[in-house]
């Protein structure tokens, strides 16, 4: 009877024996697998970290290549600027030494011809003269004066003083710009070039004449500006000024201009205003012939896009003609 029930005891404890030693190898498996597992997830760990670092690298590099040639965009866009501004303010300045020497035969040429057609211009009957009778009741000094203000002759040695008082305001302009002052003073800065060139109109040239084009049309724009100003100093209301251009887009870039040079405003346009702004030669002269008539002063225009300069329009005291630059003509025959 014991013997049966230690039998049954045995056999019990080798059954459970059995079975932890089944779940014993159950528990290693698991552990196998789950350190497989941690060990998988730890290569898929490391994978991912070499991953994103080389993702991160390769994005760094991408940016600093980038930042490379932005940078290399930046010293070039600067370099670009300084260019453009060192251009601006050499042809600004009219110091180009080289282009100067390649126009001035041109220049000499095309000036000397102008005042030759000037002087012939002078010569024909292209005012009727005003009767005896009408004349009669003018007083002599008003005549005189009227004579002298409808024909300046600013290179006479009877004009000292009107020559000096053109200097003197040049010199103002030069030294001393006002960038607010009155209507049809000059709001802009006014350059050594720029009074070279005035002055040669003034009292080499006399009052009439063609000048190199300044290389852009605000710069012809801003010489004229300065030629209105001194000229509305003198001649004050009397002045008038006939701006020739073949194109509504060069006269919306002449009245633009000379808004913005002399201070004025769109008021100061029209037939019978300060400024006037014409298309064809012949309206030029039909209404200088008028203004002279009602004993004004017209002061002549001429945009440098005007292949010829009519002979109507010269025998008038006071034109400026800008002379296109040589290198910019076309022959043509092409």
């Amino acid at each position: 009877m014991v013997t049966d029930i230690k039998d049954d005891v045995t056999e019990k404890l080798v059954q459970q024996v059995i079975s932890l030693q089944q779940e014993q190898q159950n528990l290693r498996q698991e552990i196998e697998a789950m350190q497989a597992t941690k060990a998988k997830l730890q290569q898929e760990i490391r994978d991912n970290q070499t991953a994103i670092g080389n993702l991160v690298e390769a994005a760094l590099g991408q940016l600093e290549q980038r930042k490379q040639s932005l940078q290399i965009e930046v010293e070039k866009l600067e370099r670009r600027r300084d260019r453009i501004q060192k251009e601006m303010r050499t042809t600004f300045a009219g110091v180009s030494q080289d282009l100067a020497i390649r126009v001035q035969g041109f220049k000499d040429y095309l000036v000397g011809s102008l005042q030759d057609l000037a002087s012939t211009a002078e010569q024909l009957d292209l005012i009727p003269e005003v009767s005896a009778q009408q004349s009669k009741p003018v007083i002599e000094e008003v005549k005189a004066s009227t004579d002298t203000a409808t024909n300046p002759r600013f290179t006479e040695q009877g004009f000292q003083e009107q020559t000096k008082q053109i200097r003197r305001i040049l010199d103002q302009y030069r030294t001393l710009p006002d960038y607010y002052g009155p209507p049809w003073q000059l709001r802009r800065t006014f350059e050594p070039i720029h009074a070279e060139k005035v002055s040669n109109w003034f009292f080499t040239q006399g009052g009439k004449g063609a000048l190199r084009t300044m290389g852009s049309r605000l710069q012809n724009i801003l010489i004229s500006s300065t030629v209105i100003s001194v000229l509305r100093s003198i001649y004050g209301g009397r002045l008038r000024t006939l701006v020739l251009a073949n194109s509504p887009e060069r006269l919306g870039e002449w009245r633009r201009g000379l808004q913005d040079c002399l201070g004025i405003t769109r008021n100061d346009f029209g037939p019978e205003q300060g400024i006037i702004l014409f298309e064809t030669a012949e309206a030029v002269a039909q209404k200088a012939d008028r203004l002279v008539k009602e004993g004004k002063l017209p002061l002549i225009l001429i945009d440098e896009t005007e292949d010829q300069i009519s002979l109507s329009m010269l025998q008038f005291p006071l034109w400026l003609a800008f002379a296109p630059d040589p290198q910019t003509l076309i022959p043509k025959d092409f």
